[in-house]
C-alpha cells in the first residue's frame, strides 16, 4: 500500500515539475517575440526633441526634423503677428486650429496656433496638407505666397503667417505639434 502512495506522490511531482518547466520554456520563447513589438530605441529617442531657439533672429525661421517630419519654427515679426491676428477665423477655408494641444474644434485664431505669451514663435509641421509637399517660405529669399507665410509651389497652396491655408487646393491648415517652452530659449517638441 505504501508503494502505491509513493507512486502517486512521485507522479504528482513529475507532473508539476513538467508543467513548471513548460511554463518557463514558453515564457522564454514568448518574451523576445513580445519585446520585438516595442519601438526601436532610436524611434523612442525621436519621440521628443529639444530645440534651442536663441540663435533665430526675428523674421528668420529654421527647420528641424521630428519623427521623420520637418518642423518649421519661425520667429515672427510684430507685423507678421499683427497680420495673423487680424484674420477672422470664420473667413478661413479651414476653421480648425489643428493644434495637438487643443480640442479638434478649437477655432483657427492666431492665439490658438501659438503659446500664450509666446506669439512671436510659430511651431508647425512643415508638410503641405494637399499632397505632402514641403512648402517654401523658410528661407529669407523663398517665395512666401500672397499671404507672406508659406507657399507650396507644387500645386499653389498659400498659407498665411500663422500657417493657415488661405488659397489653393490644400484642405487643412498646417498642423501644430504638441510643444512646450522649457525656458525662454528652449522648446521641447513632442
Amino acid at each position: 500500500m505504501a508503494a502505491h502512495t509513493d507512486d502517486g506522490t512521485r507522479r504528482d511531482f513529475l507532473v508539476v515539475a513538467a508543467n513548471a518547466f513548460a511554463a518557463v520554456g514558453g515564457a522564454a520563447v514568448l518574451w523576445p517575440l513580445i519585446q520585438q513589438m516595442n519601438p526601436d530605441a532610436s524611434t523612442q529617442a525621436l519621440a521628443s526633441i529639444e530645440v534651442d531657439v536663441s540663435p533665430i533672429k526675428e523674421g528668420q525661421a529654421i527647420t528641424v526634423m521630428w519623427r521623420g517630419k520637418p518642423v518649421f519654427i519661425r520667429h515672427r515679426t510684430a507685423d507678421e503677428i499683427t497680420q495673423a491676428a487680424a484674420v477672422d477665423p470664420n473667413q478661413l477655408p479651414d476653421k480648425s486650429a489643428r493644434n495637438d494641444a487643443l480640442p479638434e474644434k478649437a477655432p483657427a485664431s492666431d492665439a490658438n496656433r501659438t503659446k500664450a505669451g509666446k506669439a512671436q514663435w510659430l511651431v508647425m509641421v512643415g508638410i503641405c496638407t494637399h499632397l505632402g509637399c514641403i512648402p517654401k517660405g523658410q528661407g529669407l529669399s523663398d517665395i512666401k505666397g500672397d499671404y507672406n507665410g508659406w507657399f507650396c509651389v507644387c500645386h499653389g497652396s498659400s498659407y498665411d503667417t500663422a500657417g493657415r491655408i488661405r488659397r489653393g487646393p490644400a484642405p487643412r491648415n498646417l498642423d501644430v505639434p504638441a510643444y512646450d517652452f522649457l525656458s525662454d530659449t528652449m522648446i521641447k517638441i513632442g
